[in-house]
Formats: C-alpha cells, sequence, structure tokens
C-alpha cells in the first residue's frame, strides 16, 4: 500500500504541465512581537512574496515585482488585502471562533491555506482552502458541493453556519473558480523563464556514525517535482528505506533525503546498491553508487574503509603508525644517553628512561550537509 500511494504523489506531480497558486495566512493571538497578520504567496511552490499587518510588503522574484510595477491594479488589491481587509477579518473570525470555543484569553493562531492548480494542457482547474486553528486542522472547503467538512469536533458548529452563509459560498467559489485560475496563468506567462527552467542538484551520501543509516541527499535541483530511490542490483527498494519530504532551499531550489538501513548489509553487498534522484522533464538521472570512500562523516574517515576490499590502506595505516612509534623510542634513546654524558655531578644517579607514547588523531573526512529550512507565510482574499 505504501508503495503505492508513493507512486500515485509522484504521478500526481511529476507532471510538467501543472501550476499551482496558494495564499497563506498566519494570525495570531496573545503572541507579543509577532505581526496581527502574516501572509505569502507561493506559485508553483516557490515564493512569490511575503506581507504582514506592520505595513510590511516585499516581492521575492524579480518577475514578480516586474508584474506588480505592470499591474498596478493588482498591486493595490494586494496592499489593501494585506493591510487593511484581511487583517480585520481575521481578528473579527479569531474572536468569533474563541467565543465559539469559550477561550476567554490565552495564545491561539488561525491559519488558512486558498488557492488553486491548473493544468496546462488539459485546462482543468481546482480550487481549494482549508483552516487551521491552534496547530490543527479545523475546517475544509468541498469544492464539488460547496459545503464545509468539520476536521475536528469543536468545528462542527462553524460548518452549520459557515454553510448557511451562501454569500461567503458564492464568493469563494468566484475566487477559487475563475479569479484564482486567471491571475495563475497570468503569473505563469509572464515568470516562465523561472518557473519552467530546470537545475539539477548536486547529490551526497551521509552518514552521522558509523551504525546509523545512510542518506542520500539532493538539494539545489528545481522544480520540486523529483524523485529520489535506494536500488538494488537495479530494483528500487522500498524496505529498510525512509523517504523525507521535499523542502524548500532559502535560493529557490528545493532539498530531498532518502536514508538505507544497512544494519543486515554485509560490506562486500555494498557495491549492489545505488542511489538515483531523477528530476521531472530530464531524461537522465543521477545515479550515486555506495561507497565508503564517497560518504561525508564527521568521523574519521579511516574506519570507513573495509579491510578486505582496500588491505593495502590498512597495511599503510600501521606502517605510519610503526613509523611514529619508532621516532618516539629513538628520541627517547638519545635523550638518555645525552643526559648521561652532561648529566649530574654525581656519577651514582640513576637515569630513568621515560616511556614512548604517541596520540594518532584523525582529522575528519568531510562534514555533514545541512540546509536551513525556511519557515513559510501565509496570504490572500477569500471568505
Amino acid at each position: 500500500m505504501r508503495t503505492l500511494l508513493l507512486l500515485l504523489l509522484f504521478c500526481h506531480v511529476s507532471s510538467p504541465v501543472k501550476h499551482s497558486l496558494k495564499f497563506f495566512f498566519t494570525a495570531s493571538f496573545g503572541v507579543p512581537n509577532l505581526p496581527e497578520l502574516v501572509a505569502a504567496i507561493m506559485v508553483d511552490e516557490i515564493e512569490m512574496g511575503y506581507c504582514n499587518s506592520n505595513r510590511k510588503m516585499k516581492p521575492k522574484q524579480d518577475w514578480v515585482k516586474k508584474t506588480l510595477r505592470r499591474d498596478r491594479q493588482q498591486m493595490d488589491w494586494y496592499t489593501t488585502e494585506c493591510f487593511e481587509s484581511q487583517p480585520t477579518y481575521f481578528r473579527d473570525m479569531m474572536h468569533n471562533l474563541m467565543h465559539l470555543l469559550n477561550q476567554t484569553g490565552g495564545v491561539h493562531i488561525l491559519q488558512r491555506m486558498s488557492g488553486c492548480e491548473w493544468d496546462e494542457e488539459t485546462g482543468e482547474v481546482t480550487g481549494f482552502m482549508v483552516y487551521g486553528y491552534d496547530g490543527e486542522d479545523f475546517l475544509s472547503l468541498d469544492m464539488r458541493t460547496l459545503t464545509w467538512t468539520a476536521l475536528k469536533q469543536q468545528a462542527v458548529t462553524a460548518k452549520l453556519g459557515w454553510d448557511a452563509d451562501k454569500a461567503r459560498i458564492n464568493h469563494n467559489e468566484n475566487y477559487l473558480n475563475k479569479v484564482c485560475p486567471e491571475w495563475l496563468k497570468k503569473y505563469v506567462a509572464h515568470g516562465r523563464s523561472s518557473l519552467l527552467r530546470t537545475e539539477l542538484p548536486s547529490v551526497f551520501l551521509l552518514q552521522k556514525t558509523p551504525s546509523s543509516p545512510v542518506s542520500c541527499h539532493a538539494t539545489g535541483f528545481y522544480p520540486h517535482r523529483a524523485s529520489l530511490v535506494w536500488r538494488k542490483d537495479g530494483e528500487e527498494l522500498h524496505e529498510e528505506v525512509d523517504h523525507g519530504e521535499i523542502l524548500p532551499n532559502p535560493d529557490g531550489t528545493f532539498q530531498m533525503s532518502v536514508d538505507l538501513n544497512l544494519s543486515s548489509v554485509t560490506p562486500e553487498d555494498w557495491m549492489r546498491y545505488d542511489c538515483v534522484f531523477q528530476l521531472s522533464g530530464v531524461k537522465d538521472g543521477i545515479i550515486t553508487k555506495l561507497d565508503s570512500v564517497l560518504i561525508r562523516t564527521n568521523w574519521g574517515k579511516i574506519v570507513l574503509y573495509n579491510y578486505k576490499e582496500e588491505p593495502s590502506k590498512v597495511t599503510i595505516l600501521i606502517i605510519v603508525i610503526v613509523v611514529l612509534l619508532a621516532f618516539g623510542l629513538i628520541a627517547t634513546i638519545g635523550f638518555t644517553v645525552y643526559k648521561k654524558k652532561t648529566g649530574n655531578s654525581s656519577p651514582t644517579h640513576a637515569v630513568n628512561s621515560p616511556e614512548a607514547s604517541e596520540r594518532l588523531t584523525n582529522t575528519p573526512c568531510s562534514q555533514g550537509h545541512h540546509v536551513e529550512q525556511p519557515i513559510q507565510g501565509q496570504e490572500n482574499k477569500m471568505l
């Protein structure tokens, strides 16, 4: 079942002609030093810009800045929504929900994600809207029936009231099925060179400790429609693997990882495994063989080698240690002879030879890869 779900998910996001426009809003109550409302807009999972109720607005892409300069009416709409309409709307809704749930104070968060998807090839449009409250899904709009679905028991009363609000329903239907797709098509047309580009990632093998899973990490790819899998003898693995989510990078590209548990795999079988990254719209994938030499880690590289496969490296290590010990012993003997010749006035003074010692410090071969994940904000007029 998990294999089927993963396959369906990849098929869903791998279409090179499907685009999305999403607005995210986060309203807060009782949180000091945080704007009352924070909003963001994303096209094809790339942040176009953000704003907040403190009258701060910032486009994030060059093509977005050009679009807003050319379309002053749309710029005015965003300004009104961010600084006036939506802060008032969310403030009223927050107080209504707190009253409905018998909450008189404390810290509360109200969120909304709304927008649409457009298939450029078929012309199909799908709208969506979901509310969350205090970190849990609360209400979602069923676009087929134009009714609300309560996602938790406390939301039932709100659902009944919203279903009876025909003006709200008509507004949502018009926005999600007509206005949103029109804007999305405009954004795709203006930002096509950026939105439809392809960038291949850097792929690394990472491991925290000798007993940890080996992580295949791809970072810097675009678009987000991609897959990353472990294979054995050319066949995709579904057991002993852990797939991570596709996450955004600060530069607008994406990253993802998939871990492979090698606890039951012998070193001799490592050569049978490889990691494959495939980007939608690109014919050839990036194949990375499971090789101890390629693994980046914070612990000493010398323990990565398999002594059965690379005896010469172990031999070299032993020779180095013996030579270092020999030099230490020679230096000790030389120092002792010198002290006897030039030493104390008493000929009967005993000289004790110090013991030879040595410390071998391994320098880490490389550092593990880490990318900070930006926290997304939220944005749009709905309801």
